[in-house]
């Protein structure tokens, strides 16, 4: 099990001024396991990270990999020492994941916040650390950083004021982020898919397009015991004929017309943080989509972030950006320099990971994390 311990000496050009920083904002200082349980990466992270990690066998036959992010150790770590909130644990060592054209084995540094409920002011703090911890590395001009926003919780808002049926919504969220998944599951919606339902018995499929759920569990039930399956085998009556009616209703929603308008429609929103606010309120009157809880949050955020000293004009709001870690479930960022490959930082919240891998009670998580590798590239490309 993860626990934390003092952080051994990283060993980059950048070590001493993160330091200072991590003490000026109040960050304890850790470090975990390079060796850590897959379980929790294969669950939680998403496929992009997990086709990425190094998994190798422990000799208790259990699944382990080479820590290829901090953000679960950490979050794990904490649950272990069952430290008070709020907390911000803060990192500096060694991540391994494989990455196209650039080292598997490279540096990360950053900040996890653990327990703060003011969740639009630590979403703000949040990225003006990042920008802090940027500045302390040598990078200190915004205006030479591409800065990119997203929102999930605005796109779920969107998927619910849509009324779809909660399964699709799940398999869109899934996708937000990736772009290419996305289109191809918003085609599948648009499409007819009679024939995803075409081997269920048509006495069931009746009863599961009139939502008459206790007569296909009665049914199911009954073709149970004809076929000679024991009712503790697998999955119960009840249990299956609630699948029957989910992938009924899936496979007999298709979006059409206006509503894939409004979807793709907010999709295509591109625009400064200072200006999204604005275009936001205008995209839901025009398509009658009901965003008011989203967009209070949002705007609160904003208002956060120029309280915090961010210039919410050198902020980019993309409704269609995500990152593609599955964890995350609200606010994400990204920050990049024109002309370098991949971003700087990234970060963004997490408020379901930490109850998910063990802790007794939901608590609120955002941070961020620096890739030093690529920092020390923009730095020598910066010499004459």
């Amino acid at each position: 099990m993860s626990r934390l311990f003092p952080a051994a000496e990283s060993g980059t050009p950048f070590d001493g001024a993160l330091a200072r920083f991590f003490v000026s904002v109040g960050a304890s200082l850790v470090s975990t396991p390079l060796l850590q349980r897959a379980e929790p990466y294969l669950d939680t992270a998403g496929e992009d990270l997990r086709r990425r990690i190094f998994l190798t066998r422990g000799e208790g036959g259990e699944t382990l990999c080479l820590r290829p992010d901090f953000t679960i150790p950490v979050c794990l770590a904490h649950i272990a020492g069952e430290a008070g909130l709020p907390r911000r644990y803060a990192y500096n060592g060694p991540v391994f994941r494989q990455r196209r054209g650039e080292p598997a084995e490279f540096r990360q540094a950053g900040i996890e916040n653990l327990g703060d409920g003011d969740r639009a002011e630590a979403d703000a703090a949040t990225l003006a650390e990042a920008l802090t911890a940027l500045a302390a590395c040598g990078l200190n001009d915004p205006g030479t950083l591409d800065i990119t926003i997203g929102d999930q919780g605005l796109f779920e808002a969107v998927l619910k004021a849509l009324d779809l049926p909660a399964g699709w919504q799940r398999r869109l969220i899934r996708t937000f982020g990736q772009n290419d998944l996305l289109a191809r599951a918003l085609e599948t919606l648009a499409s007819d898919r009679s024939g995803d339902v075409a081997g269920i018995d048509a006495d069931a499929l009746a009863l599961a397009r009139d939502g008459r759920l206790l007569e296909l569990e009665a049914l199911v039930a009954e073709r149970m015991g004809a076929a000679g399956l024991p009712p503790n085998r697998s999955r119960s009556a009840a249990e299956i004929a609630a699948r029957l009616a989910e992938k009924v209703r899936l496979s007999d929603t298709r979006l059409r017309g206006a509503a894939l308008e409004r979807l793709r429609a907010f999709l295509s929103l591109d625009c400064p943080v200072s200006e999204a606010s604005e275009r936001l309120r205008a995209l839901s009157r025009e398509h009658g989509l009901d965003l008011a809880g989203a967009l209070a949050f949002f705007e609160a955020r904003a208002e956060a972030l120029s309280r915090a000293g961010v210039d919410l004009s050198t902020l980019r709001y993309r409704a269609a950006f995500g990152r593609t870690l599955d964890y995350y479930t609200g606010f994400v960022f990204e920050i990049a320099r024109p002309g370098f490959a991949g971003p700087l930082t990234g970060g963004g919240r997490y408020d379901r990971l930490v109850s998910y891998l063990g802790a007794r009670e939901p608590i609120p998580a955002v941070g961020f994390a620096l890739y030093l590798d690529r920092l020390s590239l923009t730095q020598e490309g910066a010499r004459p």
